[in-house]
């Protein structure tokens, strides 16, 4: 069964009046994670898509490129899509309610942060709107500013590509410590361990792209200390 007919299944008791919200409490535990992780970055993201005052085509593309949704699937998630950007709850009440479905796995909500911001930078823009809500999205998931800024220097194009910023790391800290925290960020962004906490493989390719942002971040310091 595709992770898209989970999705419209899971989604089935919405026709008997059930909200969005309510779908997201009974996602706590494999194999459930993973279609609530999708769940979780689609109705964000359709919050997040009228930050900026419109949703355009390249947004709507990115939850493709993140999923890799094929074409017989699209129904389903432009379901979730038009569920979640009609629902009168905000997204704060979304993310309260994801973070508790995911309760302390920090790990996770950064992945799903991480889908957030590929969305936010699908239109070549990333809007001041878009930064509140997604800065106040990670205070709700209990990430710190630092893991926020972590994200926006990988993100954003004209944010400081410092990579102490990349690898979350002060400058004054020792390079074997350094180090342990990228070996750290390397081994929580395999695949494996990926899908281990509910991140559905048709999302791994976020994996990608954070592998070679830390790997850069931490040749640059090691190539300067050395």
């Amino acid at each position: 069964m595709s992770l898209w007919t989970r999705i419209a299944d899971a989604l089935g008791a919405l026709a008997q009046g059930e909200s969005l919200g309510a779908v997201f409490d009974r996602l706590r535990t494999p194999p459930e994670r993973s279609v609530a992780f999708a769940i979780a970055v689609i109705a964000l993201g359709a919050k997040m898509a009228k930050a900026d005052g419109r949703v355009t085509r390249d947004e709507v593309t990115a939850f493709r490129e993140v999923f890799r949704i094929p074409p017989e699937e699209e129904r389903n998630a432009a379901r979730v899509f038009n569920l979640a950007r009609m629902d009168v709850a905000g997204y704060r009440e979304y993310a309260r309610k994801i973070r508790q479905m995911f309760g302390e796995d920090s790990q996770v909500l950064c992945d799903l942060m991480e889908g957030l911001f590929h969305i936010a930078l699908a239109d070549g823009s990333y809007h001041p709107d878009e930064d509140a809500f997604l800065l106040d999205v990670a205070r709700i998931f209990g990430q710190s500013d630092r893991q926020f800024q972590a994200l926006r220097a990988r993100f954003v194009p004209d944010a400081p590509k410092d990579p102490y910023t990349v690898l979350g790391v002060s400058p004054d800290m020792p390079l074997d410590e350094i180090r342990k925290v990228w070996r750290r960020l390397v081994r929580d962004t395999h695949p494996d361990a990926m899908v281990a906490r509910g991140v559905p493989p048709e999302a791994i390719q976020l994996a990608e792209r954070r592998m070679a942002d830390i790997n850069r971040a931490w040749d640059e310091l090691n190539g300067a200390r050395v």
